[in-house]
């Protein structure tokens, strides 16, 4: 009896929304295409190009011009963006050291934690851009048409969250074995049984081998998440009140992007500390 007056009382609501705002409603569920998969734009070939490749490239392209022409001008006393820049590097590495306790070490991370920071910050608050979700094209999909937006950050994108944590997981490797060499870098993970405390090592080290399968799930799902899950948000928001209501929803949006990426980078930055620490057993 309560279970039939409740689907009731829906259907009634949803008849006079259909009466009341019809074209709105029509319009809305033609523009909330919300997508866990990023949109293909077009086609080269068979490969399909999505919004989140083409943000993705726009915005490395940036980086690299940006850095080229910096690096063309650089001046022995700094002024302008020059002062900016400098500002920002000489804080993540003044970051990098209260990790490594090592200025040299610190050094040597740096160009590889400092660029995922950079990229991936500019790739989080690229969803809140003027027109995420509104300006793109419209296609036909199961007999809707709907909205394929051409804006959309590459962080809600698997692929790319993913690609960025094998980047560091490998990095890891690569500079663990080079730090302290081959056979120190296999102990670490591969621990004779007869070595004591016995098992207790083989044990351990067979959960440092998980545990670097897992930093690639939880690097790539933690980014992806919080960051679609902020894109759903903006995009429900600015249709259902589109003035001055999601004001804050983008504040918070720009701080969830700086911390997501500030996370991916220390994380890595901690990784590779890790890797060029010899294995005490």
């Amino acid at each position: 009896m309560y279970n039939s007056k409740r689907t009731a009382d829906a259907e009634s609501s949803r008849r006079f929304l259909l009466k009341r705002f019809p074209k709105n409603l029509k319009q809305l569920k033609k523009l909330m295409n919300i997508s866990i998969s990023p949109e293909a734009i077009f086609h080269i070939g068979s490969f399909p190009v999505t919004n989140t490749i083409v943000v993705t490239l726009f915005i490395s392209l940036i980086i690299i011009i940006v850095s080229a022409i910096l690096k063309s001008r650089v001046r022995l006393v700094p002024k302008g963006f020059q002062n900016i820049v400098e500002y920002v590097l000489e804080a993540l590495l003044n970051l990098a050291d209260s990790v490594t306790q090592d200025r040299r070490q610190s050094k040597k991370f740096f160009p590889i934690v400092a660029t995922i920071f950079i990229f991936v910050i500019l790739t989080n608050w690229v969803e809140v851009v003027p027109g995420l979700g509104t300006i793109g094209i419209f296609e036909v999909h199961h007999g809707e048409q709907v909205l394929i937006p051409f804006i959309r950050s590459g962080a809600a994108d698997l692929n790319l969250t993913l690609a960025l944590a094998l980047v560091s997981v490998i990095s890891a490797q690569f500079l663990g074995i080079a730090a302290i060499g081959v056979g120190k870098y296999a102990k670490k993970f591969f621990v004779s049984p007869f070595d004591r405390p016995y098992f207790v090592g083989t044990f351990v080290g067979i959960l440092e081998l998980v545990s670097e399968v897992a930093k690639l799930i939880s690097f790539s799902f933690r980014l992806f998440g919080n960051i679609f899950a902020g894109e759903v948000l903006l995009t429900v928001m600015l249709f259902l009140v589109p003035y001055f209501v999601p004001l804050p929803f983008l504040m918070l949006e720009l701080f969830v992007g700086f911390v997501q990426a500030l996370v991916f980078a220390m994380l890595t930055l901690v990784f590779f500390k890790m890797a060029v620490t010899e294995a005490a057993h």
